[in-house]
Parts: C-alpha cells; structure tokens; sequence
C-alpha cells in the first residue's frame, strides 16, 4: 500500500458524520406533466467530518454585536458538489443545513468545503 493510500485511510477514519446533498432543479410532477423547479437529493448518507474552525469572540459592529467561525466539511476527494447545493449534515447527533460557499479545496487524501448556515435557495 502506498503512503498516499495510508494517508487517505487514515483521514477518512476520522469521517464519523454523515452528509446528504440537495440540488434545486427542474423537475417534472408525473401527475400533470408540468415543469417545476424542487430539490432533488444527489447524494445520501455520505461519510465526512463537521469541523469548526476559529472560533471568534463576539465582535461589537456599528449596528449590532455579531460572532464569527469558519466552518468546513471533510470528504472524500472523488465526490463532486455544486457550488449552491444544500448540505445537510449529521454531527454529533444534531442535524443542520448548510449552503456550499466558494470551491473546494481539493487533496489526494481529501476534499475541504466552506460552508455557511442554509439560508434558502438563491
């Protein structure tokens, strides 16, 4: 086994959420046969890894006090997630909704996604 391939298990070891992802699309209703747009579930029950990086004081604005964190998801490298999509996760036995916010980082062991809270879709 290569030390890439060790690595990679080793990472994905840590990978105890799970993740489902959601499109907004088109969408056809089989009773009417009309076009709509809805959410079409892509991916389902896909191991990863909630982290919470930067954990910021509360920071005092002109209009009101506001706190920061960066939020990222750990997954594996050979999934593909549209920037826009609803991700829903699982972490430690609390599920949230989070929009993917700019591109992925991407490593042969890993992928690294910017999230933000869901706040609707655009």
């Amino acid at each position: 086994m290569k030390i890439a391939d060790m690595h990679r298990k080793a990472v994905e070891s840590t990978y105890t959420d799970r993740a489902t992802v959601t499109e907004w699309g088109k969408c056809k209703d089989e009773k009417t046969k009309l076009i709509n747009f809805c959410e079409k579930t892509v991916l389902e029950d896909q191991p990863c890894k909630l982290s919470y990086e930067k954990l910021q004081n509360t920071a005092q604005g002109e209009a009101a006090a506001s706190a920061g964190q960066i939020i990222k998801l750990f997954l594996s490298p050979d999934i593909r997630i549209k920037p826009g999509s609803k991700i829903t996760v699982t972490h430690v036995g609390l599920t949230e909704e989070f929009s993917y916010s700019g591109r992925a980082g991407i490593y042969f062991s890993h992928q690294e996604i910017m999230l933000i809270p869901f706040k609707g879709w655009a």
